[in-house]
Order: structure tokens, then sequence, then C-alpha cells
């Protein structure tokens, strides 16, 4: 069973931390059916995405909205956090990988607003050009279902492998029908990626990752995603929360030119706001 293997790999939901945006829990942790006058609990990726949701919170806060803020390191968790109840509202995942995780597990899920497309690179500290790939270079990619075929679709537009189906958002290296530079496919979670990267010929992180790192797409990357990447970000609810007035102020609150200015100076121009 996927989940079983998910959780085998990273563990139970790991809440790198969990900040009290404005007031306090009210025991309902958990509880779906929590009072529309407890907190909103927002689960989101620890770093700049965690901080670009803080200026949401913030307007909220001005409306009498409570919000508490928790902070996730996978990208497993905080699905499975929304829909045991343990938070009301998630913002990490573009839709193919949303698509994904309700194929396989079920979720009765909505995306109830976009947020930003952080553009996939492949960053090297061993070569200035793809084209200096030797044959059986170490490429390092995402090891969570859609970013995975986002990457090798990325590569196969770039001539670089050949897919089966290029089409396929889940592709995997099993689809590869041709790889001339016999080129080494490691699968790894996407927060090792840059910390891996001494050991790599060239490794593909989301901008999520790459920013914090001190990889900027446009000035580091090798290759990257153009501006008309589908995959843009969402907001994402339970199919029994999706009308909760809470969530649509914040999906307001979050597209607004505060948050979008915020996002330009924490990711120097390279996440674009996806609702505009």
């Amino acid at each position: 069973m996927l989940f079983k293997t998910f959780k085998a790999v990273f563990g139970s939901v790991l809440v790198a931390s969990a900040l009290l945006v404005a007031g306090c829990g009210d025991g309902n942790n958990g509880n779906k059916s929590a009072g529309k006058n407890s907190p909103l609990k927002v689960g989101v990726m620890a770093g700049p995405e965690a901080d670009l949701m803080k200026v949401a919170a913030s307007a909220l806060k001005d409306k009498g909205i409570k919000v508490e803020l928790i902070e996730f390191s996978d990208y497993i968790s905080p699905n499975m956090a929304l829909s045991d109840g343990s938070i009301d509202v998630n913002a990490f995942q573009h839709k193919p990988y949303l698509d994904s995780m309700v194929k396989d597990h079920g979720f009765k899920f909505a995306a109830v607003g976009n947020t930003f497309i952080y553009p996939i690179g492949g960053y090297s500290k061993k070569i200035t050009h793809i084209d200096q790939l030797k044959e059986g270079a170490k490429i390092a990619i995402p090891n969570d279902p859609s970013n995975e075929g986002r990457t090798l679709i990325l590569l196969h537009n770039r001539g670089i492998i050949t897919l089966k189906d290029p089409a396929n958002l889940e592709a995997t290296p099993a689809d590869i029908q041709s790889n001339p530079k016999k080129l080494q496919f490691i699968e790894l979670d996407a927060a090792q990626l840059p910390r891996s990267l001494e050991d790599l010929d060239l490794a593909f992180i989301n901008s999520t990752y790459a920013v914090p790192a001190g990889l900027l797409p446009s000035r580091d990357a090798l290759m990257v995603e153009g501006k008309d990447s589908p995959y843009v970000n969402l907001i994402v609810a339970r199919e029994d929360n999706k009308n909760d007035p809470r969530i649509l102020a914040l999906v307001k609150a979050y597209q607004s030119d505060a948050v979008a200015k915020e996002a330009e100076k924490l990711f120097k121009g390279n996440a674009l706001p996806g609702w505009k």
C-alpha cells in the first residue's frame, strides 16, 4: 500500500513548528467539526512559503479571523493532516500532485485557489552547461510522483532523454525509452536535493528549496521551466469545508499585492503569481 511505503520513508507527520499567528488553539485539533470561532489551521512548507502565508494571516487577523500556521518539512504529511482534520487547509502542492494523491489515497479534497508557480530547474556544481553532461552522469530528481514526472518531461523536451509518453505527468525512470548518455537517475526527497548537490552531476530542485539554498532559477539553473508551466500551486481544503468563510477569506488575503510583493523579495523574481 502506497501510504505505508510513504510512511516508512517519511515517518509520521513532521511538524517543524506550530506558529500561532493570532489567538490560541481551542482544543479542537483533529476535529473536522471544530467551531468557526476556532483558529483556522493552515498547513504550509517551512521556509519562505510559510513567510508568504504569514502575510495573508496578518491580513486576516485584522479582520478578526484567527490563524494558526502548521509548518511541514515533507510533501506527504500536509495532505494526511488535512484528511484527518488536524488542519483545515494546506498550501504547498500543484494540481498534478494533488490529482496523484487523490487517486492513490481517495482523499476528498477541493482546490479553492491558486498561489504561485515555483519553477523547477537543473543545478550543478560540476558543469556550467547542460551539454557538458558526461556518459553515466548522476542526475538527482524529486521522488514524489508528479515532480519526478515534471523533471523527466523537462529532460525529454530538451532532447536529453526520450520518454515513452511525454504527456504522462507521473513518468518515472522506468518510462524512459531512450537514454543515449546512460544517465544514472537517483530519486531523492525534494528537501534533500540542495544538500546532495556536491555529490551529483546535476540535481533538479523546486524553487521552494532552491532559493533558500542560495540557488536562483533565473541565474543558476542550467535548464528551467518556462513561464507557461502548468504547475501552479494551490490552496486546498476538504470537500466538507471548502465553503468555510474563513477559507474563502484566506484565499482572498493570499491573492493580494502584499503577498506578491513579499514573494518578489523572498524569491527574487523566481515565484510567479498564479492568480494573475
